[in-house]
This record gives C-alpha cells, structure tokens and sequence, in this order.
C-alpha cells in the first residue's frame, strides 16, 4: 500500500517505512554474503578473495546505476507529495525509458574492460582470472540489477516498502539455490555466483514490475506517457546523476582502498572481504534511514510541509546514534564469528586483520550514520551539488590517508582511510543542511 509520509508522527513513519527497507537491505546483502559463504567454503580462500578484490569495482558500476535509480524514486516522490498523477506516470515511464538507455551504456565498455580495471587496483595474479569471471558475469547483468533497483525506487516513491522487499525475499531463496546448483554441482566456479545472483535479481525485477503494474492504478502507465521531454530528462538526471556520481566517487574511493590492502598478499585481501562484510551487515540501518529520509523530504517537499522536514531530521539525527551503537556492538563483540562464516578454516592472521580493521572502523561510525542521513535528505530537498562534493572530499581524504600514512604501519596505518573519509566528508553536509534549513525558516518568516 502507498504511505502518504506528509501527515502523522515524522519518527514514526520513518520507522515504519524504514523496517521493511533494512529488511531489504539485509538480504541484498545476503545475496552477496550466501556467494561469498559458498565461495569461501567450496571454493577456497584464494576464490574468496577473488570475488572480494571485484567489491569496490562492482560498486563503482552499480553503485552509479543504482544512484540513478533512487533519484528516479526521489522525483516519484515529489509527484507524489504533490499530488500531480499525471507527471507521476511520465515520471515512471521515463525512468523505464532511461533505465535502458544507460544500463547499456554501460554495460558495453564495463564488460570488456572488467580485466584491465582489476589489473589496474594490483588485483593479485593467482587470483585475477577468477575475479574476472566473476565481475565479467555481474557487469553482463546491470540491465536486470539496475531494473530492480529503478521499480523498487519507484515504489518507495509513493510509501511502499514492503512489496520491493517480498520479491527480494523470494529471490533470496533462489539464490541461494542457484548458488548450490552453479557453484558446487556444476563446477562453473566463481562465474557460478555471478550468475545466481544475477538470474535472481531479474526474477525479482520482473516480479516487482507486474505487481507494480496490477496494483497501483496511479503508476498504470499509458503509451502517452512514454516520451522524451528535455524538461522531464532534466529533472530526472538533475536528481539520478549527482546520486549515481557520488556513489561512483565513494566507489573509486573504495578501489583505492582495495589497492593499498591488495598489496599485502591474499590473506589480508580475503580478511578485509570478510570484515568489510561483517560491517556492510553490522551498518544496513545506516543506508535504511538514507533511503527513508530522502522519500520522506521529497513528499514533504512536494507537498510545502518544511516544518515536518525540519522536525524528521531531528528525529533521524537521534536515530543515527543507535545505529552508530548497535553497529558499533555487532562488530566488536561478534566479529570475530561472523568472520568465521566466510573463510574455512580461517588462519589467526585472517581473524587479526578482520578484527583490527573492524575495531578502528567501530569508533566512527557516527559520521558514518550521519552520511547517509544528510546525504540523502539534501538529495531528497534539491540540494544534489554538495553531496556530490562531499563524495570529492571523502574521495581526496581516503587517498590522503593512504598515501601520507608511513609504510611501516602496514594494514594498521590503511585502516584509518576509511574513518579519515566518514568524518571528512561528513562535515560540510552537516553545515550545508543547517544552512538550508535556516534559510527557509527565515523565507518563511519574511512571507
């Protein structure tokens, strides 16, 4: 059902619509977890880490596709919020028009240059081929990935959290069917898990499509409705490509990450795989909020609600320290189990550089939840250009860490890059929210 978020309790919605949201997220990252698992465990330690060198990569494509998606859904939300049916259904039919266009756009070069990107992040040589079969398959699949994400956005557009979420619990399980069936009966290896996934992610984005089609009369969209209007363009990809460009900036940023820990051989690169996992897990309420925030300041800014704007944030900023707390919790008191989930067997240098990695990570990951509150609530407001810059500023403090930090630290001195970007980037979206907000209160006031 639609949820209208412009009427009601602000920390209430938010958590409402958040629940099924965090729900989802944890099986995305499930889907990657159950092929790391099987990896590891069938696989060895050297086709794990494999399949955890091509992360970043991966992020920097899909990161971008899926960017664009969710701006789809924040524009979806501005109709909504307002009320205005018509430009709902253009909305949604030009985000499947443009959904095409770019997943071929980049599917094309992403796929024949996928070896030339691993060799460039000093991908390791015993195990560059199995990262390539399997990124090789994932890029081959951005059309299906990227649909998901674009039909999903859409319908947390309008305030429904809940059905993206169903579908994605049903193809969880063919995944992981899938998984078992490609990896370890037919021995298609590392490419095996790319193709479950992303078999699994097309029968949830087709699913997902007819359910949206047959439910809500307001997205039932008319062949009037498909057409290229260079208004309507400009207002998706004025929200989608800062969104998509600053995933691709933290991602590049991630890639640099990858490099510096690449050269420390494959056991550190397989321990930071399984502790970035455990931290993806440990930090999903982070991006459920984002994802909450920027539905929830787009209707209320279709609709003219600032007060309600103003009073969420407040409400998400109290939020973003439990889960700072929680992620904090998971991390330092079951991280060391949850390691153990992907590498069989694992050796004590594995669970040393997981757990010293996880550990400093811990201790920020308040600027870490405040990210994703402010960035996406900007995103949400119109104000795309300063969490692109932010994007910039944790992109140029990752690779200032890295760089300047002495060599002698090692793996140690590598762990601060990523803590070094969260707070650095954290920053100015703090100001550039407190800025916005207090000019509009003082617009306001004059009229």
């Amino acid at each position: 059902m639609t949820k209208d978020m412009t009427t009601g309790s602000p920390l209430k919605i938010i958590l409402l619509f958040s629940i099924p949201v965090l729900l989802g997220n944890l099986f995305q990252q499930f889907y990657n977890m159950v092929d790391t698992i099987i990896v590891g465990r069938y696989l060895g330690e050297e086709a794990l880490a494999a399949v955890g060198s091509t992360g970043c990569l991966m992020f920097l494509v899909l990161g971008f596709a899926n960017g664009i998606a969710q701006g789809f859904g924040v524009m979806v939300s501005h109709a909504f919020g307002a009320k205005d049916f018509r430009l709902l259904r253009h909305y949604v039919a030009l985000s499947l028009i443009l959904t095409l266009i770019i997943s071929l756009l980049l599917t094309i070069p992403t796929v024949t240059a996928s070896r030339l990107l691993l060799a460039w992040m000093h991908t390791p040589e015993n195990i560059i081929a199995m990262a390539d079969a399997y990124i090789k398959v994932i890029f081959a699949g951005i059309l299906l990935t990227m649909a998901y994400n674009v039909v999903s956005g859409i319908l947390r557009g309008i305030g429904d959290s809940r059905t993206p979420l169903y579908f994605l619990i049903l193809s969880s399980v063919l995944n992981i069917i899938l998984d078992v069936v490609l990896i370890v009966y037919t021995g298609l290896g590392t490419a095996g898990a790319a193709y479950a996934t992303i078999i699994a992610q097309g029968v949830s984005a087709v699913l997902c499509f007819f359910y949206m089609y047959r439910k809500y009369e307001i997205l039932r969209t008319r062949r009037e409705d498909y057409y290229l209007d260079s208004a309507g363009v400009k207002n998706m990809l004025a929200i989608g490509v800062p969104m998509a460009l600053n995933y691709s900036i933290t991602a590049i940023g991630t890639m640099i990450m990858q490099s510096a820990v690449n050269v420390f051989g494959s056991s550190v690169v397989a321990a930071f795989t399984a502790a970035s996992k455990v931290s993806n897990i440990a930090t999903q309420s982070m991006p459920t909020l984002g994802t909450a925030m920027a539905t929830y300041c787009g209707q209320n800014l279709g609709a003219g609600k600032y007060d309600r704007i103003y009073a969420g944030m407040r409400q998400g900023l109290f939020l973003c320290f439990g889960a700072a707390a929680a992620a904090a919790a998971i991390c330092i008191f079951g991280g060391r189990f949850i390691v153990s989930w992907f590498v069989s067997n694992p050796s004590e240098e594995i669970f040393s550089s997981a757990m010293q990695y996880l550990t400093i990570a811990s201790w920020f990951f308040l600027p870490l939840a405040m990210i994703f509150l402010y960035r996406n609530a900007l995103q949400g407001l119109d104000q795309g250009l300063i969490p692109m810059l932010s994007g910039v500023i944790e992109l140029a403090c990752r690779f200032g860490v890295i760089a300047l930090v002495p060599a002698s630290t090692g793996f140690f001195g590598v762990c601060f890059a990523d803590p070094a970007a969260w707070v650095g980037a954290g920053i100015p979206l703090f100001i550039t929210y407190l800025l916005w907000e207090h000019r509009m209160k003082q617009r306001h006031k004059a009229a």
